[in-house]
This record gives structure tokens, C-alpha cells and sequence, in this order.
């Protein structure tokens, strides 16, 4: 019997989101709802499973935690990248690591807009208010003249950028291998990162978290943006140091910030980010949709399927996430084939 365990199925949305019956009559699969920190509780929870599907980066799979499940034989991750996984050490245990699809379409991108439009109109507060007997307590902002600051102009800063100029917004952009050229191609004014910070009245995050971008946001930063700007956080928590960004919330040097991302997640009970009246946080929604679930758990069956004829899974191999990893291997071999090919004898 080949047994399944999918990872923090918060929404309890995993078995209905895919086929799993289309797996080997006799294949038991089981959806965790709820999410484990300590490694050694988590490791002997998931001792006995063949395959672990971890739903994006809500559980890192780091080389300590590898070494402690000798029957696993699959590890997945929703999506193509993920930078909690240890790559270099699945391949030296020889456990074999595929990614899924995340359907089409920018949704991280569309919850962007949705947490900017929820700051400046209010939109939590006063649905809380009408439900509680109150009626129009808030004076809402515009965005019509505005200037949005878009850190990072790829395809999801690309797609914020294109919205912001619909609201006739003044759109700036700038990540560290951005070009002029680029920028004025989607029509975004190239801007230096000081200036970015200085000008905006709202500042969005749509960055890789790497070593190169961790802490990209920092005290200085923050310290550049006017008081009556927004920060708006989708991409991943470690890239704005929260810290100093709690601090600057606090004390009201900032308007306020839109975030969606955190640097332990789940958010922990007490986090002072919970208090605080200047935000809407969300709980890593990006890519929480019903086409998104249906691809990357879709794909998840899929994978299953393969290896279980002896292929190669049929999505494509994820990504390294960092460099390190990626040098820890040989360069002629994707991460899944390195793996397979040790534990294959092929």
C-alpha cells in the first residue's frame, strides 16, 4: 500500500480540489489540516508515508527533516519553486522532488489591488460597521494622480504596474537588474530604489526571496516613505524586515500596510502585527484559488501516477531556490533527475 500525506490543508479544500481515486486502488491518502512547527513531532508524524505533498512553503523541508523519514520515496511541492526546500539534500538521500502547475492567470497580483483598495477605502473597517449598526465612520483616498512604487517588475510587478496605470496612476519601478528599457517598454518610469521609496504613496513588493533579497526593505527603507504612504507586502515575509516594519507602523511614520505574508506563518496568536489598527493582513492568499488548487493538486495526481509506473513525474522539476543548492549539483541535471538517477542505479 502507498500512502500519501498532504500538508496543511488549511481550508480542507485538497481532496475535493482533484481525482485521487485515479491513484492505485488501495493508495491511502491523508490531508493534515493543521500545520506542526516542531520538527521531531512532524518527522514522526510523517515516518510511515511513501509520498508528501507540502502545499507551497507553509513546511520547509529542510535536510534535518529529510534524514528523519527514511520511507519516503516522493517529495512535491505546489508549484515550480520553492525556497524551503532542501534540494541538494533530497538528492543526496536520493528522494526524488517534483513541483506542480499553479493555473494561470495573476492572482497574487489581483490580491494586491484588493489589499490596497481595502487600506485606503477602508473597506474591513466599515463592513465591520455596518454589520455592527454604524453607518459611513471613514473618509476613503483616491488613487486617481497617485504614484505606485513597483519593486520588482516581473511578471506579477508587471501586471500590479498595467492596473495602477488604469487608475491613471504615476507608476515608478525598480528591482536590482532592472533597465530603463525594461521599464519603459510596460510603460513604467525607471527609478532609482531611493527614489522609489521617497515618491511613492504606495510601495509593492513583488520580489523572489533569496539571499540577495532578504531584509531588501529595511529600517532605511521604510524611513524614506512618506507618512502617508502604504507598504504592500504579497511576495514573501523575510524580504521587509518586519521588525523595523512594526516598528514604523507603531509609531505611525507610515500610513499603513496591506500584507499578506509573514516571517513565521501561521501568524502566531500574540504578533503584534494581529493589534495593529493600520493594516490589512491576510493569510498568504496569493494563491489561494479554486483554478490554482484544482492545477497544482491535479498535477499532484498526475506525478503520483507517473512515478508509480516508474517514470519521471510528468511536471516539470522545480526550481533551485538558491544558488548554493543549485551549485550543490551536478549542472547537467535537474534536481529530480539527480535524485532519481541515484536512487534509480540509472
Amino acid at each position: 500500500m502507498v500512502r500519501v500525506a498532504i500538508l496543511d490543508d488549511y481550508q480542507q479544500r485538497a481532496l475535493t480540489s482533484a481525482d485521487w481515486s485515479a491513484l492505485p486502488e488501495g493508495t491511502q491518502v491523508t490531508a493534515f489540516q493543521d500545520h506542526i512547527f516542531d520538527e521531531r513531532a512532524l518527522a514522526q508524524r510523517l515516518q510511515d508515508f511513501d509520498v508528501i505533498v507540502g502545499i507551497r512553503e507553509r513546511t520547509p523541508f529542510r535536510r534535518s527533516l529529510l534524514q528523519q523519514l527514511p520511507n519516503l520515496k516522493l517529495l512535491m511541492t505546489a508549484g515550480m519553486g520553492n525556497a524551503s526546500y532542501d534540494f541538494a539534500a533530497a538528492t543526496e538521500l536520493g528522494i526524488p522532488v517534483a513541483g506542480t502547475a499553479m493555473g494561470a492567470g495573476p492572482v497574487t497580483a489581483e490580491l494586491t489591488w484588493g489589499l490596497i483598495l481595502s487600506l485606503v477605502r477602508h473597506i474591513p473597517k466599515e463592513d465591520a460597521a455596518v454589520r455592527a449598526g454604524s453607518w459611513q465612520l471613514t473618509l476613503g483616498e483616491g488613487l486617481y494622480g497617485k504614484t505606485l512604487g513597483v519593486v520588482g517588475l516581473g511578471r506579477l510587478g508587471t501586471a500590479v504596474a498595467r492596473v495602477g496605470l488604469a487608475f491613471q496612476m504615476k507608476v515608478l519601478g525598480w528591482s536590482q537588474n532592472l533597465t530603463p528599457e525594461k521599464a519603459q517598454s510596460v510603460g513604467v518610469e525607471y527609478a532609482t530604489k531611493e527614489q522609489l521609496f521617497r515618491e511613492s504613496d504606495f510601495v509593492t513588493i513583488h520580489y523572489v526571496l533569496s539571499d540577495r533579497s532578504r531584509n531588501l526593505v529595511g529600517a532605511n527603507e521604510i524611513a524614506l516613505m512618506k507618512p502617508t504612504a502604504y507598504l504592500i507586502n504579497t511576495s514573501r515575509g523575510p524580504i521587509v524586515n518586519e521588525s523595523a516594519l512594526i516598528a514604523a507602523l507603531s509609531e505611525q511614520r507610515i500610513a499603513g500596510a496591506g500584507l499578506d505574508v509573514f516571517d513565521v506563518e501561521p501568524l502566531p496568536e500574540h504578533h503584534p502585527l494581529r493589534q495593529l489598527q493600520n493594516t490589512v493582513i491576510t493569510p498568504h492568499l496569493g494563491y489561494v484559488t479554486q483554478e490554482a488548487y484544482q492545477a497544482m493538486f491535479g498535477n499532484a495526481v498526475e506525478n503520483i501516477q507517473s512515478w508509480l509506473s516508474g517514470d519521471p513525474p510528468a511536471s516539470s522539476t522545480p526550481r533551485c531556490s538558491t544558488a548554493r543548492i543549485c551549485e550543490s549539483r551536478d549542472a547537467s541535471q535537474t534536481p529530480l533527475e539527480s535524485a532519481r538517477s541515484r536512487r534509480c542505479g540509472g
